[in-house]
């Protein structure tokens, strides 16, 4: 189907549809995917905040004061840090990365089908483009990352599309994760950061049972974050909406996107309800601790690295 431009929460966007999904994008913030809408049973799989208006960020931004829905880009940091290597050591990366608050060029396809986009740091030496291609029931997101440096480049990249979700909501594992380790350090339910649980059934700080697996009502004013402790070779994860069994998984390269964390929001942070689930290159969302403990991704000088995403809508 061809193009669609309208006005999403005062902003300029884009949508592109087939017969089975319909996804907007925002093109002058990060070219960002703020909706993915089931075309079959009009469900609408990502957080849509309450903010009637959007404004477009500026680089070093807290998350917390920009949109929090939809799809953001996050790169080379999720959690604000220095740069941990020559010759950028120092360089503060900000909160939730750099590049959902950059600039990005995009051009969308005539046949309404695919967009690609573009965004160049302008801290550091390198440039990402992402293609999205909307396919049947299912998008597929395919990144290059140019390292335009002299040196190599360390990084921890993942898609934090923020879900929307209800107590019927069950995250979708696969079954040799078995352990978890929480990094939050505002939500001490599963206790300091460093604490491990098992996976799904744990138990709080205060030994009560609970299924880290279902999401808890909103009422619970509760909130976790957690990365699994060994790598996710099955290269997948997803979501259940159990009361209609519609589902969202993530398909991807297990080796290019070894860790797995999770952030489950039941009204602890700021009211929402929400959850994100991260398959990603580096983990516990600092790229200054991932390098420390040498779990975080690199690409050469002067060379590129490649890897993709698919969310298939079942």
């Amino acid at each position: 189907m061809p193009q669609t431009s309208i006005t999403y929460k005062g902003l300029p966007a884009t949508i592109l549809e087939n017969e089975s999904l319909r996804l907007t994008f925002l093109p002058q913030y990060a070219c960002k995917l703020v909706s993915l809408v089931s075309k079959r049973t009009g469900r609408e799989f990502l957080f849509q905040p309450q903010e009637e208006t959007i404004t477009v960020p500026t680089y070093g931004n807290s998350f917390s004061s920009s949109d929090e829905g939809g799809f953001t880009e996050v790169f080379p940091s999720l959690e604000t840090c220095p740069y941990p290597q020559e010759p950028f050591t120092g360089t503060i990366i900000p909160d939730h990365g750099e590049i959902w608050a950059l600039p990005w060029s995009s051009v969308f396809s005539p046949n309404g089908y695919s967009v690609q986009a573009t965004v160049e740091s302008t801290n550091l030496p390198y440039a990402l483009s992402r293609t999205t291609t909307l396919q049947n029931n299912e998008i597929h997101f395919d990144y290059t990352l140019q390292n335009n440096g002299d040196f190599p480049f360390k990084y921890i990249w993942m898609p934090y599309a923020v879900l929307a979700c209800t107590v019927h909501t069950k995250l979708l594992i696969p079954g040799n994760l078995q352990h978890i380790v929480s990094v939050s350090y505002s939500s001490l339910r599963l206790g300091a950061w460093g604490t491990a649980h098992t996976y799904p059934i744990t138990k709080d700080i205060q030994h009560r049972e609970m299924d880290l697996s279902q999401m808890e009502p909103p009422e619970s004013h509760t909130c976790e974050k957690f990365y699994f402790t060994s790598t996710n070779q099955a290269g997948w994860c997803g979501i259940e909406h159990t009361d209609t069994a519609e589902q969202l998984i993530y398909m991807y390269d297990a080796e290019q996107l070894p860790y797995l964390g999770i952030w489950k929001n039941q009204g602890g942070c700021y009211g929402h309800y929400n959850l994100v689930l991260k398959p990603c290159t580096g983990v516990y969302d600092n790229l200054y601790l991932a390098h420390a403990i040498r779990r975080c991704s690199v690409v050469k000088p002067q060379s590129q690295v490649h890897w993709s995403l698919r969310m298939v809508i079942k």
